[in-house]
């Protein structure tokens, strides 16, 4: 996979299973519990991102929401 900011192929996958230990953390706002979906980092019980390693892009599409619900805490 090509990086989509710096065409570079050091781009890596990251995947990791939380269960419902998931701190997720904002400025103000927390959200504890599973992994928010809809915000490019995942959803449930897994963390799945890709990350290029040579400029720190995460790839995908964004600008992305906070989710408001669920857990968020302010």
């Amino acid at each position: 996979m090509q990086c989509s900011r710096c065409k570079s192929e050091k781009v890596i996958q990251v995947s990791a299973k939380c269960s419902d230990m998931c701190v997720v953390r904002m400025g103000e706002h927390e959200h504890e519990g599973y992994v928010p979906s809809g915000i490019g980092i995942g959803g449930g019980d897994y963390i799945e991102l890709k990350l290029c390693i040579g400029c720190g892009q995460v790839q995908g599409s964004f600008p992305k929401e906070f989710p408001e619900a669920s857990g968020d805490v302010a």
